[in-house]
């Protein structure tokens, strides 16, 4: 049985939600945990924000998710973004997504957990870094709210993929999208542009489009290498199946949004090859439903993490190269300890989502990940990130 659990109607509701047919509420007949307080030693689901005067506080954040790292190349520092992101810890505050925090220097170790010591757009206080408005139509139909799903910088610009979202309760086989979209920054994070070009979703009339979710694996002998999937930020998109292709691209061709450029990865004539775009990707690891994912070279393997929705855990597999296949899903951190055996023994959170490699891992076999949880409830922080060290994918 699925154990699964949407975060997201907490924007509407301040309260639990009431999850799709044949999916059972994960929190159900448990308390949920809160953020410890006190970091240790390789960090093992130490708090990166929501508390009083920690660092993201400082900076103008009070509660957020998703904390997506990337490495900010120009000087050598670090960049995270947030996606439904609040100023106060109680969701009164101003409702930000994206939202970016900095940090000049990481702790690959793990011995001390991620400090943030700049926000972006301004470098005062946190603000979203896009303009548009919430729960609004914004020329493109109407949009709840901006979610990114991943964040990279090269040749002296930074790149943000997001998903426009249109609802956070789709009916089943409906993913709720609007569209997607890639945002640009040419002064680091300061001020921000879209493309012209959005893949169209859900609502725009392309239900179940794989150009929902994108990852960035990385670049490889001059190809950006791009990992995508159907949108399903909401967790409640039964059509999912956790289905996900490969194309890469020119660095050049994608800084000017010739996205047409690119190459696919598919299955052609009985074989995996790299075709031109007239030949569409063939989506490859089926199996579970997933929401968010992320895909990272660290060293030479290339790593991959993700909330599988379907077994409520933050799962890795490794591949030695982009297109190479990838290995066995490894289950490491869970919703519920005591269900199914291989929980056992496992880092509990429960309400758990996200999973974010971070890029300065210290190897394949020590990975820091982010992770994100959320309450749901009145009275406590709604979203919160966690770090976690020395993950053996």
């Amino acid at each position: 049985m699925s154990r699964n659990l949407s975060r997201r109607a907490v924007l509407k509701t301040g309260a639990g939600v009431t999850v799709g047919a044949g999916l059972v509420a994960a929190t159900q007949g448990r308390a949920i945990a809160g953020p410890p307080s006190v970091a240790a030693a390789r960090q093992n689901g130490t708090p990166l924000c929501d508390n009083v005067d920690d660092s993201a506080w400082r900076q103008g954040l009070g509660s957020g998710d998703l904390c997506i790292p990337y490495h900010r190349a120009h000087d050598n520092s670090w960049g995270y973004v947030f996606g439904d992101s609040w100023t106060d810890l109680q969701q009164y505050g101003e409702w930000m997504s994206p939202a970016m925090l900095c940090q000049q220097s990481f702790d690959a170790s793990g011995n001390t957990p991620i400090e943030f010591t700049w926000a972006l757009p301004s470098g005062g206080n946190a603000r979203q870094l896009f303009d548009y408005r919430h729960d609004a139509d914004n020329e493109h139909g109407f949009e709840v709210t901006r979610i990114p799903n991943d964040c990279i910088e090269f040749g002296g610009r930074t790149y943000i993929q997001y998903t426009s979202v249109a609802t956070w309760t789709p009916p089943g086989g409906y993913d709720g999208s609007l569209m997607s979209g890639v945002a640009y920054s040419d002064d680091y994070g300061v001020t921000w542009r879209d493309y012209d070009y959005h893949w169209a979703g859900d609502t725009q009339g392309v239900n179940q489009s794989m150009y929902g979710m994108w990852s960035f694996a990385g670049i490889v002998d001059n190809w950006l290498y791009i990992y995508s999937k159907r949108w399903n930020g909401s967790h409640r998109n039964t059509a999912d199946h956790g289905e996900l292709q490969l194309f890469r691209i020119r660095p050049d061709q994608f800084r000017a949004g010739n996205f047409g450029a690119q190459e696919n990865w598919a299955y052609v004539g009985g074989a995996w090859q790299w075709t031109s775009s007239a030949t569409p990707p063939t989506p490859m690891l089926r199996g579970n439903h997933i929401g968010e994912f992320s895909v990272k070279k660290i060293g030479n393997t290339f790593c991959m993490s993700y909330f599988d929705v379907t077994d409520y855990s933050i799962r890795t597999r490794t591949a030695s190269a982009p297109d190479a296949q990838w290995s066995a899903p490894k289950t490491q951190i869970v919703g519920d300890g005591n269900w199914p055996p291989d929980h056992w023994g496992k880092p509990v959170r429960p309400s758990l989502y996200g999973g974010y490699i971070h890029p300065g891992s210290a190897s394949a076999n020590s990975l820091t990940l982010i992770v994100s949880q959320w309450d749901g409830t009145v009275h406590s922080p709604p979203y919160w990130v966690l770090q976690y060290d020395g993950i053996n994918a």
